[in-house]
């Protein structure tokens, strides 16, 4: 059996700083030379979350401009962005 874990606040504090630097679960694990579900453990009960994505819009537009259709281009980009679908085209051959 593993030795048992002495959490430090420098342990912590690389734990925090990790995952703010975006590395996953598996990432700071491997870097930190522990196991994963220790540090996830570690981690939840320290409210160390990755930073959130932010996806702007490919242009600033005005709030009170008409809704864009189905599948242009520039709202279908982001509804699949980070998904198994990123990439694909709109299924339907609306703007070609």
């Amino acid at each position: 059996m593993r030795a048992r874990i002495v959490w430090t606040a420098a342990l912590d504090g690389e734990v925090r700083a990790l995952r703010m630097a975006g590395l996953t679960w598996d990432a700071v694990a491997r870097e930190m030379c522990l196991g994963r579900n220790t540090v996830l453990e570690r981690g939840r009960r320290l409210g160390a979350r990755r930073p959130r994505r932010h996806i702007s819009p490919a242009i600033d537009e005005a709030a009170d401009r008409p809704a864009k259709p189905a599948g242009h281009p520039d709202t279908w980009c982001l509804i699949i962005a980070g998904t198994v679908l990123e990439g694909t085209p709109y299924p339907f051959p609306v703007f070609l």
